[in-house]
């Protein structure tokens, strides 16, 4: 009884995932589909916690998440066009989304079947992986983690300037 509790719950985040991102593309309300986002991208983070990568799982949630929704409140803030009007999004040939789609899962399935990966392997999780992660983001790759925190903060400056001159 207590194996099936896994799977339950890894299909039933799979529909959800499958759900909003679907409502995601197909919706009509821009801020409907950014919050379809927020529901997809917090499932995931459900199934990183299934997998016991509790790590990634709050990375997914403060990162993508949290950076969702405040770009969300930012985009609502600083763009004069959404007081000005209603922006919807239009999805014009929802029946090559929809052939894409098949394709997509049809392929993935057959890669996950035909590969040794969706299949356990006996090498065990290390004791403590949040702990390895951070060991090796103070360590090896400290660099590379500098440098994108840098390229963010560039990012956001560059978006700050844009806004100021687009409210001038």
């Amino acid at each position: 009884m207590m194996e099936s509790q896994p799977s339950i719950a890894f299909w039933l985040l799979a529909i959800v995932i499958l759900t909003s991102g679907f409502m995601v593309v197909s919706l009509r309300n821009i801020f409907h589909c950014a919050l379809n986002l927020i529901m997809c991208l917090f499932s995931v983070a459900g199934i990183f916690i299934l997998l016991g990568a509790e790590f990634l799982a709050a990375a997914q949630v403060l990162i993508y998440v949290g950076a969702v929704a405040i770009l969300m409140i930012f985009a609502i803030m600083l763009t004069s066009e959404i007081s000005n009007r209603r922006i919807v999004q239009t999805t014009e040939n929802k029946s090559v989304a929809l052939f894409i789609s098949v394709i997509f899962a049809l392929s993935s399935v057959f890669l996950i079947m035909g590969t040794k990966i969706w299949r356990m392997s006996d090498q065990a999780l290390p004791e403590n992986n949040t702990l390895t992660i951070g060991k090796y983001l103070m360590t090896e790759y400290m660099l590379p983690f500098e440098v994108v925190s840098v390229l963010l903060l560039a990012a956001m400056i560059g978006a700050i300037v844009l806004a100021r001159k687009e409210a001038s």
